[in-house]
């Protein structure tokens, strides 16, 4: 009976804690791999496709392609990310970080994926590379200067952002300041005059009515 007890005991632990987190941890590394070398082979290839399809061979239309996909696909996550600093104590300020980040990750993939085709090294970066070539000209050098564009614009917007929250922080410091001095004003000036009116009633006791 407590060779039972013993058994049943042992197979309701199961797996110590460290060997359950160390399966998940080579289990998820497996997952990454696989999908990181799927995407790297499909990837590449589907959005140069894509882009070939809106670029139709044009070397203007691919820099107006490239430009607007570097300076927006840029601009607005950096413009996000900043979000994700400036809402960090809001009552809901950690979903909404979390809703930033995602939505920035989003937004940032067209040049993610673009730059999986300029630096990337295995058959479907070089197949999109070609297909860029041909078919897209000039949109991998335009979206490298809207990237640029965009990194500078979100760096004014938040740097603009920020000196707009700091002056409404300080307008409002300064009314509260300006508040506070007449609230201290008044009280001073009411105690003033309620010295001057006790010192009046003193004045009007006629000569030895307080003696006995």
């Amino acid at each position: 009976m407590a060779d039972m007890n013993v058994d049943e005991a042992g197979s309701r632990k199961g797996l110590p804690p460290w060997a359950k987190k160390t399966i998940a941890v080579v289990v998820a590394l497996i997952v990454l791999v696989i999908a990181y070398y799927t995407l790297a082979a499909f990837v590449p290839r589907w959005w140069a496709q894509r882009i070939a399809n809106l670029a139709e061979g044009g070397f203007v239309r691919g820099v107006l392609w490239g430009l607007l996909f570097g300076i927006l696909c840029t601009a607005i996550p950096i413009a996000l990310l900043s979000w994700i600093w400036q809402v960090r104590n809001w009552k809901y300020g950690r979903g909404l970080q979390v809703a930033f980040g995602v939505l920035a990750l989003v937004v940032a993939l067209p040049n993610l994926m673009t730059l999986a085709v300029v630096l990337g090294t295995g058959n479907g970066a070089h197949a999109g590379e070609r297909i860029l070539d041909v078919d897209a000209p000039g949109f991998r050098g335009a979206t490298l200067i809207g990237a640029i564009i965009g990194a500078l614009l979100a760096v004014v917007f938040v740097v603009a952002l920020t000196r707009y929250r700091k002056r409404g922080r300080d307008l409002k410091q300064a009314r509260t300041d300006l508040e506070q001095r007449r609230i201290e004003q008044e009280r001073l000036e009411a105690r003033r005059d309620a010295e001057k009116e006790l010192g009046r009633h003193t004045d009007d006791v006629p000569p030895g009515s307080h003696r006995l």
